[in-house]
């Protein structure tokens, strides 16, 4: 049999965790307790942004808000690229997510601390441990697993409910503690989850055997110290940016965002440019990338609409919807935990639906009807906002609708997505495709950031049906192409 991980990289063998090896257990809290910490303080992020000054929030108006939302999602994807290099060049997966988890607690905790500035600054440290635990993590999982084991889909299956569960609760938590009685106090419930997630590591590193213990390809002597010397340089000139920015006074909230922006959008086209007029792809592999930029775009068009849950529909959420049950107001927030649970509800049905077809159904038209679905999801949102017009309140269940919408949307692109993205991929970069696959998400959420100001300045219906309506034509265009898309790829379906 052969293995994605190295001779000797199996856990020890003894008790099991539902059937499977029992570090499968340490890594699936480790997940849970990582997007508990993550999705909870996102779920308040933008209120707590948005909220007035004297109801404990910043006071940021709507428009920058909900680009800072977009651009920090940005980032925590954008990330997962340089993770990977540290852990597969560096240190290895293993303390890659240990130290990933101890910086996204110390960035929740900073959060924690009242003062305008911890926001920022909390933000910036969970990018960047998210960036080395997101995605070594489910290279560990990978590694418990023989390539070819019939267990190892379902050892994802397992870790993956743990990513929804963490959704799921995180809101109702950190949304209550935030939303009914401070801000802060709800980023430190986020801060506390991580932390429980990072000693149940610790304690549990006995069961991962040698998994994650060493770089997969590490760098030594020259290149080693070439390579610190490039991260040193870049890191000085980020500094220099940085600082030029704070002298001359432009270092404001959306120059930062807008930087930021542009640069996860040049990162993009920098590394499609790369692989494209790599000489040492065969021409069958770059015809099949020719397609995966098409799959790419469908991708990122598709983020760009579906992560305004947390920053649009939130802010709907709190404003416009009545949420009044039996005299108890419930936290607008709260509403983040319907698509995770609606995810595990409806993921074993598309796994069986997808299965049932076939290749009779291409992944073109999958990603197709995603787009198509996560645009009437807003078309729908346009009618909800229309019945909001004059300040009635409407009923929770027409986000619920809407959510249930983007769900299946989600279980049409996403699931597929990931699996294209090791299909389509050239052999040269196997092992760097699914950061390439992060950056649809990084590039959708900062321009669906910028996109999300014009739901400031113009009404909501307006807003939600224009670019419902886009998404809807963008996913009808996909079928129309679909052929054209599949000749491209080559033989792979």
């Amino acid at each position: 049999m052969t293995s994605d991980a190295p001779v000797g990289a199996r856990p020890p063998a003894g008790k099991t965790f539902f059937g499977h090896p029992r570090a499968l257990s340490t890594l699936f809290l480790t997940e849970m307790w990582e997007r508990f910490s993550f999705y909870g303080m996102r779920a308040i992020l933008v209120l707590y942004l948005t909220a007035a000054v004297a109801d404990g929030g910043l006071g940021i108006g709507e428009s920058s808000a909900n680009a800072v939302y977009g651009t920090y999602n940005a980032m925590v994807y954008l990330m997962a690229l340089p993770g990977g290099w540290v852990a597969d060049r560096l240190i290895g997966a293993r303390r890659s997510v240990l130290w990933g988890g101890v910086v996204i607690a110390a960035g929740h905790y900073v959060m924690a601390i009242p003062t305008g500035w911890s926001v920022f600054a909390g933000m910036t440290l969970i990018v960047l441990g998210t960036g080395l635990l997101k995605p070594n993590i489910s290279t560990m999982v990978g590694d418990l697993y023989e390539r070819d084991s019939p267990r190892r889909d379902a050892g994802f299956s397992i870790f993956y409910m743990g990513i929804n569960l963490g959704a799921f609760i995180a809101p109702l938590i950190t949304g209550f503690l935030g939303e009914k009685i401070n801000w802060h106090l709800g980023f430190g419930a986020a801060a506390i989850g991580m932390t429980f997630g990072v000693i149940q590591y610790v304690a549990g590193r006995r069961n991962l055997g040698d998994a994650g213990a060493r770089p997969a390809d590490p760098l030594l002597g020259a290149d080693r110290r070439r390579a610190l010397t490039r991260v040193g340089v870049a890191t000085a000139v980020v500094l220099v940016v940085l600082l030029a920015l704070l002298l001359t006074g432009w270092f404001t909230v959306d120059t930062v965002v807008n930087l930021l922006t542009v640069v996860t959008v040049l990162v993009t086209v920098a590394y499609f440019a790369r692989i494209l007029t790599d000489r040492e792809i065969s021409d069958t592999e770059r015809s099949r990338m020719k397609a995966y930029v098409w799959l790419f775009l469908f991708a990122a068009s598709f983020w760009l609409i579906y992560d305004q849950a947390g920053s649009v529909l939130n802010i709907f959420a709190a404003d416009r919807t009545d949420r009044n049950v039996g005299g108890f107001t419930f936290p607008a927030s709260w509403l983040q935990s319907v698509n995770p649970i609606l995810i595990i509800i409806g993921a074993p049905l598309a796994a069986w639906l997808w299965l049932k077809l076939g290749h009779r159904v291409s992944t073109p038209t999958k990603f197709a009807v995603g787009l198509v679905l996560n645009g009437l999801s807003f078309v729908l949102m346009a009618a909800a906002a229309q019945a909001a017009v004059g300040g009635d309140l409407v009923s929770p269940w027409w986000l619920v609708a809407v959510y249930a919408i983007q769900v299946a949307g989600e279980l049409s692109l996403s699931p597929v997505g990931l699996s294209a993205t090791t299909k389509l991929a050239p052999v040269k970069y196997a092992s760097q495709m699914l950061g390439l696959w992060f950056l649809a998400t990084a590039v959708g959420d900062a321009i669906g950031g910028q996109v999300a100001r014009l739901a400031d300045s113009w009404s909501q219906a307006t807003y939600f049906l224009t670019f419902g309506l886009a998404s809807v034509v963008l996913g009808l265009a996909a079928v129309m192409f679909t052929r054209q898309i599949r000749g491209l790829m080559a033989g792979i379906h």
